[in-house]
């Protein structure tokens, strides 16, 4: 007869209840409660430069036994607080070589401010000196040419009075030549001289016409009178003849009107077409004549 091995109870066990899964949580909460807090306190006590954190497994525990009432919720724990700030870097001291590089720092900047300073006075100091100097070199060229101006003005005056008197000498000289030249003449026409006995004049010959030369003259002029209005009462024009010694007519001009505008207008017409006029008894021309015209004659 083939032996038989015993039955196996295969069914698991019926679930034990207690303390000791209730234990185990609480153990495995606290350890790791305490492995955060641990970890935060770490952080804190790194240096500031440089940190790192290196995280181990966390320890394993057992599960509990399979049981057949449900397991109880695990207790709430309460939030990790936040990382605190880390606290600023305190300032470092300064050294003596600071302090000494910041005195000489110091010390260039103001040197260099009153150097700028100092620049800026010199450049207002030096426009000011120039303003000055424009101004001045103004009033020095104004005072020149009111000089200048008055010098030229006594210069021309000068040379006015030195023309003037230039013009006066001449003329002078002029009538001192004109006065010689008739002493030279009278004396030449005293030496020919053909007055009487009786005679007081210092001419060579008689300047006076003849009796019978100014009828002649007017009659030498009347043919070149155009007229041919009627004037009543048969009044005269005189007029002064001037002419050279040959006899050519310089001019002429009325002395006393007629009272006939184109009678007297005729006259001296008449007298410009003549041009020249004829020689006396002794062969002269005297130099100024009074001639009288009438339109009936």
């Amino acid at each position: 007869m083939q032996a038989t091995a015993p039955d196996v109870d295969l069914t698991p066990p019926p679930p034990q209840g207690g303390w000791r899964p209730w234990a185990l949580a609480l153990l495995a909460h606290a350890l790791l409660a305490l492995a955060l807090s641990w970890g935060i306190a770490w952080q804190h006590d790194t240096p500031v430069v440089a940190s790192a954190e290196l995280w181990a497994a966390l320890p394993q525990v057992a599960a509990p036994r399979a049981s057949t009432s449900p397991p109880m919720p695990p207790a709430p724990t309460a939030p990790a607080p936040p990382p605190a700030a880390p606290p600023a870097p305190a300032e470092p001291a300064p050294r003596p070589a600071d302090i000494v590089l910041q005195r000489q720092r110091d010390e260039q900047q103001r040197l260099q401010a009153q150097r700028l300073a100092e620049e800026r006075a010199a450049r207002e100091r030096a426009e000011r000196e120039r303003a000055e100097r424009e101004r001045l070199a103004r009033e020095q060229a104004a005072r020149d040419k009111v000089v200048q101006q008055k010098a030229a003005q006594e210069r021309a005056a000068r040379e006015q009075a030195a023309r003037q008197q230039a013009e006066r000498e001449r003329q002078q000289q002029a009538q001192l030549e004109a006065e010689r030249q008739r002493n030279l003449e009278r004396m030449l026409g005293q030496a020919n001289a053909s007055g009487g006995p009786a005679a007081r004049g210092s001419a060579e010959r008689d300047a006076a016409p003849s009796a019978s030369y100014a009828g002649r003259l007017v009659a030498h002029i009347r043919p070149n009178i155009v007229f041919t209005d009627a004037v009543p009462g048969n009044p005269r024009a005189e007029v002064e003849v001037r002419a050279a010694p040959d006899g050519t007519i310089l001019s002429s001009r009325l002395l006393t009107s007629s009272g006939h505008r184109a009678w007297d207008d005729a006259v001296l017409r008449a007298i410009e077409r003549t041009a020249r006029l004829p020689r006396d008894e002794n062969g002269r021309v005297p130099p100024t004549l009074i001639l009288g015209f009438r339109p009936n004659e």
